[in-house]
């Protein structure tokens, strides 16, 4: 067999919530806009905030101070213990 010229595009079929199927219809810019389209759009969003957070994460100097901070309420945090309740 021969190398198309042409993109083959795989097909999957998909089970999803009716809760998630109308979030999904929402998130539609126009209604004729596939929700193929739609997926995409949504996970390049997102990979795009991960990337903005990580640039100010790495664009921000080390602060000793909220270090410090920070691993005292994780020591503090650890040692509470919670009871459960025995009245029931």
């Amino acid at each position: 067999m021969g190398a198309s010229s042409g993109s083959f595009m795989a097909h999957k079929t998909l089970t999803i919530s009716e809760e998630a199927y109308n979030a999904l219809v929402k998130q539609r810019k126009t209604e004729d806009e596939s929700f193929t389209k739609v997926i995409l759009r949504l996970a390049k969003k997102k990979e795009s905030n991960m990337a903005q957070l990580e640039r100010y994460i790495d664009s921000i100097a080390p602060d000793e101070e909220l270090a410090s901070a920070l691993e005292q309420v994780v020591q503090k945090r650890s040692q509470i213990r919670i009871r459960a309740d025995r009245t029931s």
